[in-house]
């Protein structure tokens, strides 16, 4: 009877050991397993940050060129009919944005929502303004109702609007 006792006192003791080790054991893993995961959100924020901000500064780039101020000096050409004219707008602002394309994998679906948004305001905008002109009139009357309806908007612009919200959303990065 004493030597069943004394197995029972060393097996009571080892088990108490055991669960002791294996609790210390697995706080030790957890905690290092949380370190190793900070350490690799860390390394990857200094990897990442950098590219998400080059990928604002290329779509506020993009939302400049498609600006209707800033393509038409761009695109507009001397001796271009209206049809002309509106047919190369709109090439560039596809153009643009399909130069673009790979920026919405660092932005925000509402950012990029904005982006996609502002593009089919401006070929809108563009499309509106070239029926209220003649196909072969000459390119700087549609050129100038461009210019015209687009300063006279009562509202900003899209791509201004777009900005402002990529503006706002690269400060809650910081």
């Amino acid at each position: 009877m004493d030597i069943v006792l004394e197995i029972i006192k060393l097996v009571l003791v080892a088990g108490i050991v055991f669960v002791t080790a294996y609790f210390t054991m697995k706080n030790f893993l957890d905690d290092e397993k949380d370190r190793r995961a900070y350490d690799l959100k860390t390394a990857n924020q200094t990897t990442v940050l950098p590219l998400k901000l080059q990928a604002y500064e290329r779509i506020v780039i993009f939302l400049e060129r498609i600006n209707p101020n800033t393509l038409i000096v761009r695109v507009n050409k001397s001796g271009f009919t209206a049809h002309q004219l509106h047919m190369e707008l709109i090439k560039t602002v596809k153009t643009e944005y399909e130069h673009n394309l790979s920026q919405q994998i660092y932005v925000s679906r509402a950012a990029w929502e904005l982006v996609k948004n502002t593009k089919e305001e401006i070929i809108k905008l563009i499309n509106i303004s070239s029926t209220k002109v003649l196909a072969d009139g000459n390119g700087n009357d549609l050129a100038m109702l461009i210019l015209n309806v687009s300063a006279n908007l009562d509202k900003k612009l899209p791509n201004d609007i777009a900005i402002d919200a990529i503006k706002k959303e690269i400060g809650q990065l910081f």
